[in-house]
């Protein structure tokens, strides 16, 4: 799947990981299942790994529908919500900050781009340096 979401309760975090080519309808699709998942809280961070991209589809209205729809989920009365793209790749990094730029206008998002993963998951105040260390410490 070139799109994916997993909530992890415990630590207040969504990780969402692209692979391979990504495609608008897919992303709308996927955010759709986080926005009604019985897990979804207000203000949850929101980890966005782009590490596997490997291309995007430059479909602009569609990324602002999805943008939209993200605005619609995100914003809630006196909740911000933490958005983290691990971007380590040029192709990665374009695209984290296309998506940065876009939240700029929004105070209910707070969007950073990082290059490493221990620095990605600092920004996250979380202990571990690593995903693969994030992801077996919830398996």
């Amino acid at each position: 799947m070139p799109v994916s979401f997993r909530i992890l309760p415990k630590h207040g975090l969504v990780y969402v990981r692209y692979e391979g080519h990504q495609r608008m309808e897919e992303s709308l699709r996927i955010f759709s299942e986080y926005a009604r998942h019985p897990d979804r809280r207000p203000g949850q961070k929101q980890l966005v790994d782009l590490s596997r991209l490997t291309g995007f589809e430059n479909d602009f209205p569609k990324l602002f529908e999805l943008q939209a729809k993200k605005a619609e989920v995100f914003m809630d009365p006196g909740v911000q919500t933490l958005l983290v793209y691990y971007a380590p790749t040029k192709l990665a990094f374009d695209l984290a900050l296309l998506a940065e730029r876009s939240w700029r206008p929004f105070s209910f998002v707070v969007s950073l781009v990082q290059e490493t993963e221990a620095d990605a998951l600092s920004l996250l105040g979380l202990r571990e340096r690593s995903l693969d260390q994030l992801l077996q410490s919830v398996s």
